[in-house]
């Protein structure tokens, strides 16, 4: 048997295993229905990646630059003569108006870690990222307090299926700012 040379097969599977969280949920990852989405076979997806931890760790990394991609492309995060609330509001505003669908998944692969230890430190990286972005315009104390407001507003549109309302999340968030 010859080996294909294939330098996007990683990608492929990462990309495989984020559409069957998508369609399926956690409960429906495996390697082998990554295997299947992906067209590639069995082996492949466990030489990549030895344990769907590892897999789920890849996956939920790609999905979590979403948002760093939106807050990069703003680019008003640092400007100190934009008001912070405001900035902010309109980031998740952009964000969850945006594909629904890659939000609900983020987010699922992010809850994840309440069961999968090896998850955590990658769902805080979007945190902590986000915390020292807003930390240049704050103390680090009430920069960690409107990451977890916004992830707490997030997470209420996403569960109750509510309208993001922009002015109430930036009148919340300017309650937080001194």
């Amino acid at each position: 048997m010859v080996r294909r040379y294939d330098p996007e097969r990683r990608q492929r599977i990462i990309d495989a295993a984020i559409r069957v969280v998508a369609a399926k949920g956690i409960g429906g990852l495996s390697h082998r229905s990554v295997a299947a989405e992906a067209d590639v076979p069995l082996g492949s997806t466990t030489y990549h990646f030895k344990t769907l931890d590892e897999l789920m760790v890849a996956a939920l990394r790609q999905t979590n630059e979403g948002f760093a991609k939106i807050v990069a492309s703003r680019g008003t995060l640092e400007d100190t003569g934009v008001d912070l609330a405001g900035e902010l509001a309109g980031l998740l505003g952009e964000w969850l108006g945006g594909d629904r669908a890659s939000v609900e998944l983020e987010y699922e692969l992010y809850l994840a870690a309440l069961r999968r230890p090896v998850l955590r430190p990658v769902a805080a990286e979007w945190c902590q990222d986000l915390a020292e972005r807003i930390g240049c315009r704050t103390d680090p104390v009430t920069a960690r307090a409107l990451v977890a407001v916004m992830d707490g507003i997030c997470l209420q549109v996403l569960v109750t299926g509510a309208e993001y309302d922009e002015a109430y999340t930036c009148e919340v968030l300017a309650r937080v700012i001194p």
